[in-house]
């Protein structure tokens, strides 16, 4: 067996992608004929991603704290360690940390055939972002 090891730095999300910060740890990168990208990524309390789909899913996986996502139309879901959500193709969503914790994720998704990993959409309002009481 052959261990390959990827010595890629933690990084600052991109910041259009999200409201606050969050940190990115790339676990896996596609390597032909592979599709498959795997990244770590931590949430500060009250961060999340703007509105995004991804054309083939998304499967996330809660390694440590307490998250929340939304599927456009569904209701806030709290998300907490082992937890895992699948996200059918193209389907409207958002995901971050709990307002006062922290939260981390792996966030798996296979790339298109023509390179296309996510579409962005609007931030997500301070309305839309309320944790299930």
């Amino acid at each position: 067996m052959q261990v390959t090891r990827i010595q890629a730095a933690t990084a600052a999300a991109p910041p259009e992608w999200l409201t606050g910060p969050a940190w990115v740890d790339e676990i896996a990168a596609p390597v032909e004929p592979s599709r498959v990208r795997v990244d770590s990524v931590h949430f500060a309390p009250g961060s999340r991603t703007v509105w995004h789909r991804h054309p083939l899913g998304q499967v996330l996986h809660i390694t440590e704290g307490t998250g929340l996502i939304q599927r456009r139309g569904g209701p806030v879901e709290t998300l907490r360690p082992g937890d895992t959500v699948r996200i059918a193709p193209d389907e409207w969503h958002w995901h971050g940390a709990g307002p006062t914790t922290f939260m981390t994720h792996l966030a798996i998704q296979e790339v298109a055939p023509d390179g296309t990993e996510a579409e962005r959409g609007e931030p997500v309002t301070d309305t839309e972002y309320q944790p299930v009481g």
